[in-house]
């Protein structure tokens, strides 16, 4: 066996050496000059990037102006805050479910190919949400959205690795960039949807995205091809684990404030999740192409960004989707006055994911991680102290924390994971991260939505949900400093 090759479980998974595996922006990093891909052009890189950030923003874009919509929602549609968080997980639960084998899907038949799919794909179910008459067709047609995302973000990202692999520098500069598209689109997308719902209605931010995926087709078809592993295989039986898993667990924790903790569908949900858990890791450790590679847990660096994403998606989507209904339903926010609320967000988020970028290249993965965690936590600690009189200005400090902090991790936490694996193994690699991510967003909102159910209003919800989400973020950033190796990998 030759050295840093994994073949565990059947797998030929190359792994990388141990003194380069964890420095993608020191410009140390050997390869076979035989195996590395062409210098592109600049012009096409531009290209390149411009068309991975696109798309990753327009899957960004529509998971937080959602968010905003939901008091509008709960008024138009009658529906309850349990059919709320149906509208926001039907599209990050199939989103989280279905990157793994979209992962794959980008190996096997080539990034382009899928993202130009995807993007045409979350075109068409974007209009049926536009037109959707119930709760019922809009939860549907929200399913449908996270189908085809979950085909544009693991491809999108292999096409911008792919592109930039030729530089260590320029690749962590670029992740950092693409992260920092999607960041500042999802927080835009809080003060898009505001202009949008005051002027136009619910159903605007779901017709927005039309032009946008157009443009968006436009760009990818000017991309060039990455090279194609035919060796991989959709494992369906993973799949369907992972469908049947997630869903039991998002639904059980969404239906039990409604159905109660004894209820036979929320006990079988929580049934099916465990018993789905058990037979999925058996699965994977038994045939010879997996659909989540085991081999990849063994470094450490892989697993421990796995955490961190998860701790921060978790975090944010949960806090996004308790504050769009703390400043409407309770501190009495028009939908416009929301959106502005918001805007800091974006600032911060774009300041702080370009500023991760050089921050990483010069102290390393652990640092630059660690201090984003740490920043997004002081955020939650301050806005957990919130009282019912206190204005915005005290809601300020929080707003600019916790997406600044997020931006210094979140691109660390890309460069890191992409980084552990061979190039061959990128469209993989960027799935497991993506469907973490996720995966954190929906129980985000559903463990969020329980919280605020069983507390005493929405002002009493909030404060519990910051002290859950800053125990989340402090114990990960503690996991981080100790197991982040920058200087190798085991």
């Amino acid at each position: 066996m030759k050295p840093g090759e994994n073949t565990r479980n059947g797998l030929d998974l190359q792994l990388p050496n141990p003194p380069t595996a964890c420095h993608p922006v020191d410009g140390n990093t050997m390869s076979d000059p035989s195996s590395a891909p062409p210098r592109s052009t600049d012009g096409l890189l531009r290209v390149t990037q411009l068309a991975a950030c696109f798309g990753f923003m327009v899957v960004q874009l529509d998971i937080t102006i959602v968010n905003l919509a939901l008091p509008t929602l709960a008024n138009d549609l009658a529906t309850d805050i349990a059919d709320l968080q149906w509208v926001v997980d039907a599209y990050t639960l199939l989103f989280a479910s279905l990157l793994l084998s979209a992962g794959a899907i980008s190996d096997r038949f080539g990034a382009r190919r899928s993202f130009l799919i995807g993007l045409s794909g979350f075109l068409l179910t974007s209009t049926a949400c536009g037109l959707a008459q119930s709760v019922t067709q809009l939860v549907a047609a929200r399913a449908g959205q996270g189908l085809f995302a979950a085909l544009m973000v693991p491809s999108s990202l292999a096409v911008l690795n792919h592109a930039f692999a030729h530089d260590p520098r320029l690749r962590a500069r670029a992740m950092a960039v693409w992260t920092a598209s999607g960041a500042a689109a999802a927080a835009m997308g809080l003060l898009l949807g505001g202009v949008l719902l005051q002027t136009f209605g619910w159903r605007s931010i779901f017709f927005v995205n039309l032009p946008l995926c157009a443009l968006g087709i436009v760009l990818v078809w000017r991309v060039a091809e990455t090279p194609r592993n035919a060796d991989r295989r959709l494992d369906l039986v993973g799949q369907a684990l992972t469908i049947a898993g997630l869903g039991g667990l998002i639904g059980a924790i969404i239906e039990m404030p409604r159905l109660g903790f004894d209820h036979a569908v929320v006990l079988g949900g929580f049934g099916l999740a465990a018993l789905c858990a058990v037979a999925f890791a058996v699965v994977q450790s038994r045939i010879a192409q997996p659909m989540l590679p085991l081999g990849l847990f063994r470094l450490p660096n892989f697993s421990i960004a796995l955490w961190s994403a998860i701790a921060i998606s978790l975090a944010y989507y949960g806090l996004i989707f308790v504050m769009s209904l703390y400043l409407q339903q309770f501190a009495g926010y028009t939908p416009l006055q929301a959106g502005l609320a918001y805007v800091p967000l974006t600032l911060a988020f774009i300041a702080a994911n370009l500023l991760g970028g050089r921050l990483l290249a010069r102290h390393g993965f652990r640092v630059t991680i660690v201090s984003g965690l740490v920043l997004c936590a002081s955020g939650f600690a301050w806005l957990g102290r919130l009282g019912d009189g206190d204005s915005y200005a005290w809601i300020l400090p929080a707003f600019l924390a916790v997406p600044a902090g997020m931006g210094l991790a979140m691109p660390a936490t890309t460069t890191m994971i992409l980084a552990s694996v061979d190039r061959s193994w990128s469209g993989t690699a960027a799935a497991v991260l993506n469907a973490v991510r996720q995966t954190g967003a929906a129980l985000g909102v559903a463990l969020c939505g329980l919280l605020l159910a069983d507390a005493e209003g929405i002002d009493a919800g909030l404060r519990i949900v910051c002290i859950v989400c800053l125990t989340g973020l402090l114990l990960s950033a503690g996991l981080s400093w100790r197991y982040i190796r920058d200087g190798g990998s085991a």
